[in-house]
């Protein structure tokens, strides 16, 4: 049982911790702030207005001591939401592991260092497909070897539906990625044939459990029998317990609502209860969100609750204690084969595509999530899909729980990122400036090689390198990417209707007065890659009749501001959901006056808290749109509204 927790600073974080673990938590899950996961320290450009926003930031040594002060990493077990920088936060945790003086080959726990889904959903991806492969293959080699009872990579279907991935989309491509993985760890070398077993067992996978209580049941036991399939048939493995489909589950936040988000409790239950009713098909670890995650930062509180209720299920009810309650379902049975066929036939797409790093390079894997989760907004605003308090049933009393909204939510306090850039200052100033040098240069001639980077990062760790300094000689070496956005393929997936009728003529009349088509820039400032939203809005506002221009995400104010000039774009849409909103988006509107560009109409959605959004209008924020405004095509109808306003064409 656990709650995905860590903001801030790393003190503050270690307290959280020790309170959820009084409380009867039985193991951690540690967030990471942006920077961390992106691998750049607090004092990066790029870190402005995120350091200990959506989790901890983890710099150097001295911050992992920190984090996890008083707290026995040996009797632990650790989950860490990193991908990117696994290997070195894995590295950190060892070392201040052997501080306390533990047997390493005791430490239990899973670093997540999935990269394919950051590509395709969250993206904190770094380093090009080919290297962050690498990265992973080595950890995975690296820990067979020396912690046996550490889960080296935890492949995350959770955010592939977060991204509007179907079931069949979630499994195939999942299994994809762990088809790439082994792979690769097999021809890599580094795990003797007779080995290759345990390297299978070790994997686990981290999924995502939807509303939908049937279909994400029957999803997960197609999942199992695919894994066993190819665990048994691809690579040999005949030991059934190695071959066992271990996962975890966050269950949907894409469903949370900031509408009545009381509903979102019984979400969450029903969520729950998928993972957990099927013996078969049984979750090994459950974290839920809390139920107003879709209004801000969760407070103790919220996390105390979510908590509570996995404890009143597994001590309260008897749904634990029977054999599974599903088996001989032919309801249940048809499900899983139709979701299993389809899936197969999807892995075998991709692999004639030439694997699921060829689908990532392609685009052909982000265009087909951006094109489900276009149906899927169409089918809410159309009302075909019901949302309860969102599209049906919106009459509601008022919400005690969110009477005081703005006490509703954790918010952290702004002068973090300072103490963090003057943490690290004087950290840096403390440390052997030689031996620092000398292991970053280890680094950099091993990475040049075929030669397996862990030892070369435990030394870097030792040295006192920080988060920054070993992702920038990585830079160095392997470069950087930028993903597809997988916006282009997907124009035209809008569902025609009335409405979107009226916004066509509306955009097409705009135009025609302002003398060129209307041309809209969406960006995503910092270092939040969370870019469902912002492909949503572009994909809708091209089917609208807009010239839009999207370059992807972890821009700074600066590069924005140059390309709505560049582009000559009559409004600026800014995307921000990890909490960055109040210290980004003036930075772009100073940079736009700078430019010239202080006339272009710039609006803003996110997660943003009314006292926020306040604050943003008054800065010169022409509207704010919040998860509550689920309607795109409404939301473009502002926009054309405000482009005309600010072209001084009558509205």
């Amino acid at each position: 049982m656990r709650t995905y927790a860590g903001h801030s600073t790393p003190a503050e974080s270690n307290a959280l911790y020790r309170r959820n673990l009084a409380k009867g938590q039985t193991g951690l899950s540690v967030a990471f702030d942006l920077p961390t996961q992106t691998g750049y320290d607090p004092d990066s450009v790029l870190a402005r207005g995120e350091v200990g926003k959506v989790g901890v930031p983890v710099s150097h040594l001295g911050d992992m001591r920190a984090l996890f002060d008083g707290i026995p990493l040996e009797r632990m077990n650790t989950s860490m939401t990193i991908n990117a920088p696994a290997m070195w936060l894995l590295a950190l945790y060892q070392v201040a592991a052997e501080e306390q003086g533990a047997d390493i080959a005791a430490l239990s726990g899973t670093t997540q260092n999935d990269i394919v889904k950051e590509y395709l959903s969250r993206g904190t991806y770094v380093f090009p497909p080919g290297p962050s492969l690498r990265l992973i293959t080595d950890t995975i080699a690296y820990t067979v070897a020396n912690l046996p009872k550490w889960n080296p990579i935890n492949i995350c279907s959770y955010h592939l539906q977060e991204a509007g991935a179907q079931p069949v989309q979630e499994v195939a491509y999942a299994l994809s990625t762990a088809i790439a993985v082994l792979d690769g760890v097999r021809d890599s070398g580094q795990v003797a044939p007779e080995d290759f077993g345990q390297v299978v067992g070790r994997i686990s996978f981290f999924v995502n459990a939807g509303v939908r209580f049937v279909e994400e049941m029957c999803k997960l036991r197609a999942f199992a029998g695919l894994w066993d399939h190819v665990t048994r048939e691809r690579y040999g493995v005949t030991d059934e317990k190695l071959r066992r489909f271990r996962y975890g589950v966050q269950v949907n936040s894409l469903g949370l609502t900031e509408a009545q988000p009381e509903n979102n409790v019984q979400r969450i239950l029903l969520e729950m209860l998928a993972v957990t009713l099927s013996k078969d098909a049984r979750a090994r670890a459950v974290q839920l969100p809390a139920w107003n995650e879709a209004l801000g930062l969760p407070r103790p509180w919220d996390q105390q609750w979510s908590l509570r209720m996995q404890q009143v299920l597994a001590y309260e009810s008897d749904l634990l204690e029977y054999p599974d309650l599903f088996a001989g379902s032919k309801v249940v049975e048809a499900k899983t084969d139709e979701i299993a066929e389809a899936a197969w036939a999807e892995i075998e797409r991709i692999e004639e595509l030439g694997g699921v790093v060829a689908a990532v390079e392609s685009g052909y894997l982000k265009a087909q999530l951006v094109g489900a989760h276009a149906e899927r907004r169409a089918k809410i605003e159309s009302g075909e899909m019901v949302v309860v308090g969102v599209n049906k049933f919106t009459e509601t009393e008022p919400n005690p729980l969110t009477a005081d909204l703005d006490a509703a939510i954790q918010t952290v306090d702004p002068a973090v990122e300072q103490h963090a850039v003057a943490a690290l200052k004087e950290w840096k100033a403390q440390r052997d400036g030689a031996a620092v040098e000398a292991a970053l240069s280890r680094l950099r001639q091993e990475a040049a090689t075929d030669a397996n980077l862990m030892d070369a990062t435990l030394a870097c760790v030792r040295a006192g390198v920080t988060t920054g300094e070993w992702t920038g000689v990585l830079r160095e070496v392997f470069g950087e990417f930028r993903a597809p956005t997988g916006v282009s393929g997907s124009v035209g997936t809008a569902i025609p209707s009335e409405e979107l009728v009226v916004l066509r003529a509306e955009v097409d009349q705009a135009s025609a007065e302002l003398g060129r088509r209307l041309r809209l820039l969406v960006g995503k400032p910092g270092l939040d890659g969370h870019s469902n939203g912002a492909e949503q809005i572009a994909v809708r506002a091209r089917d609208a009749g807009f010239e839009v221009v999207y370059q992807g995400i972890r821009l700074t104010p600066a590069q924005i501001a140059a390309a709505a000039v560049a582009e000559d774009v009559h409004c600026v849409g800014l995307s921000v959901l990890s909490g960055s909103h109040l210290q980004l988006v003036p930075e772009v509107l100073a940079e736009l006056r700078a430019a010239g560009a202080g006339s272009v109409p710039v609006v803003v959605g996110g997660i943003i808290p009314d006292a926020d959004a306040r604050a943003l209008r008054e800065a010169g924020v022409a509207a704010v749109f919040t998860p509550k405004d689920f309607g795109i095509t409404q939301i473009l109808h502002t926009i054309v509204e405000e482009i005309r306003r600010a072209g001084s064409v009558a509205v």
